[in-house]
Parts: C-alpha cells; structure tokens; sequence
C-alpha cells in the first residue's frame, strides 16, 4: 500500500519537470486529476457550484433535461458532480454521499496498465477495468483510507 501512495504522490500532477525515479519506474503517465462529488440531488449542486461559487459547467451528460454527470472548473480546479443513481448504473458502486462522498479521478492513457500497476502494489480493487459508454474506459481502486480512486482514458 505505501508503494501505491509513493508511485501515486511522485507522478506530474502540478509539478510535470519533477519526476522521481519512482514515478519513471510507472510507466504509465496519469494526469488531468478532479474531484467528483456523488449527490442525491445534482440540480442543488448545480446551483451551488455553478450559480452560487461561480464554477464554469464545462461538460454535462445528457446534454438534455436532468444531468447525471456534471464537470465544473473554478480557477484550474476541476470539480464533477454525478448522481447516486448513475454511480450504481454505470459502475455498481453504492456512492451514498458521506460513503463514498467523492471519488479521485485521474486520467491515463492506459487504464489496463495503470490498474495492473496500482494492484499489483496491493491497491485494493473495487472494480476492474470496463467500458463506460462509448468513449470512456474506467478501472475503481479505493486508497489507503477507503477513497474512491477512478482511473479514466479515453477510448476510440
């Protein structure tokens, strides 16, 4: 478990030029990560980040009617809101809020790899790589406190 928190603290996250021996060693580089919020209520979310804290809503699926899938930035910071309903469709997880509350989303270009990599170093294994929708491979890891950590890449 300490390996995965070393490889994963050691990566270019804000600091790309500073990478340790560690971090070159995992082969697989991961980036772009946010916050994602699990909510009961995503319209109350919506008007909290975005209309009252002022986040920009960059992305939104469905494009139509209620979201279950929000991303918002404020300032580089990105945030995601995603409903408890679309967390037990899409990747059978129970993200009540408070249990899990969130989850780490970092993006990859391998999520295979990536997931060998974090398991093999005694990661624990929500659930293994899968396909979500039609763009999107994801791979759920919990860390050492019980987190939800949800590789992404991108797919053809």
């Amino acid at each position: 478990m300490q390996e995965t928190i070393r490889a994963l603290s050691s990566l270019r996250i804000l600091r790309p030029q500073v990478l340790t021996a560690r971090a070159r060693k995992l082969k697989v580089m991961l980036e772009s990560p946010f916050v994602h919020l699990y909510t009961r209520d995503i319209e109350a979310g919506i008007r909290f980040y975005r209309d009252l804290l002022g986040f920009k809503e960059t992305f939104r699926t469905p494009t139509e009617g209620t979201p279950t899938h929000i991303e918002l930035t404020l300032r580089g910071f990105g945030l995601g809101l995603g409903t408890v309903e679309a967390a037990k469709r899409v990747h059978g997880v129970d993200a009540s809020p408070g249990s899990p509350a969130m989850s780490l989303v970092i993006w990859t270009e391998d999520v295979d790899k990536a997931y060998e990599q974090m398991k093999s170093a005694g990661t624990p294994v929500v659930q293994p790589p899968h396909n979500v929708g039609k763009h999107n491979r994801n791979a759920l890891l919990r860390d050492p406190d019980g987190n939800l950590v949800e590789i992404v890449a991108r797919v053809a």
